[in-house]
């Protein structure tokens, strides 16, 4: 005689009694792959709490990081890209243009801000990777560009948070120019003295790293991010060598001196903040 009888029917709940945890309340870390609660995540400024990953954010997440009580100014809001060229690959540029801001709800690759961080003033330009791979176009350039005649108006230092795949191939030329643009814009803002942080996240490669991603006062890195210009696939094919374990992240540009400091997010406004004291 059996001691447990398997009801045939099985257990069955009403479909109104049914418990579903609601869309985007939880995310699996890209690293660990462990489940993690929405709410957590934001209190722990998107780091996995199991394996301190850093999961990649947009300039949402930074803004609300570095700036105090998540209160700025954002610059240049209405500023959007063009297609001077007509360009056409799998498709239009002006098609693909209006398919990012639709998804994205972002005008361009970009979001600047005026605002304060533990007190201190400061304006932060970040890029956004999913709007077309945080490429660097023309918008990009003139919005960092005037940023930084911003800065040197009323005085105030100026961050620069880099999240890119390069330049903006639909853009040509028009992409390249930023690259001198903005580095010449850069050496206006040393001129008069006004402290430029440089924040390397994953990944940040091509245009962007040869160019204003590497021209920091201070070049800070967050863990594990992969920084360069070429990727490793490309430069392993042309060299014909394997390359050397953990190339291109932040750890192996830090022990060759290209950066100055690996940061925890958790602690990034601390760091900035402090560094800008230190500079006054």
């Amino acid at each position: 005689m059996s001691w447990f009888k398997r009801n045939k029917a099985g257990i069955r709940t009403a479909t109104e009694h049914k418990k579903e945890a609601p869309d985007g309340m939880w995310e699996k870390c890209p690293n660990c792959k462990k489940p993690l609660l929405n709410i957590e995540q934001i209190e722990n400024d998107y780091v996995c709490q199991y394996c301190d990953y850093h999961i990649r954010i947009g300039s949402a997440a930074y803004f609300s990081i570095l700036f105090d009580d998540n209160k700025f100014t954002e610059l240049f809001p209405n500023m959007s890209s063009v297609d001077p060229l007509h360009f056409v690959d799998t498709k239009p540029y002006a098609e693909r243009l209006k398919a990012s801001q639709a998804k994205t709800g972002l005008r361009d690759a970009i979001r600047c801000a005026y605002g304060k961080t533990n007190g201190q003033n400061i304006v932060i330009a970040c890029m956004d990777f999913t709007f077309i791979g945080g490429s660097m176009g023309s918008v990009v350039g003139e919005k960092i560009a005037r940023s930084i005649d911003y800065c040197i108006e009323h005085k105030v230092p100026f961050m620069l948070i880099s999240k890119s795949g390069g330049a903006r191939m639909m853009e040509a030329a028009y992409s390249l120019m930023q690259m001198a643009k903005t580095s010449a814009k850069l050496a206006l803002l040393r001129e008069e003295r006004l402290p430029y942080i440089c924040l390397l996240t994953d990944p940040t490669t091509g245009g962007v790293t040869a160019s204003y991603a590497m021209l920091g006062d201070i070049n800070i890195a967050e863990p594990g991010a992969l920084i360069g210009f070429a990727g490793p696939r490309v430069i392993k094919e042309t060299i014909k060598k394997d390359l050397p374990k953990g190339f291109q992240t932040s750890e192996f540009l830090l022990e060759h001196g290209f950066l100055d400091f690996i940061v925890d997010r958790r602690k990034l406004k601390e760091k900035v903040s402090l560094f800008l004291k230190l500079v006054k």
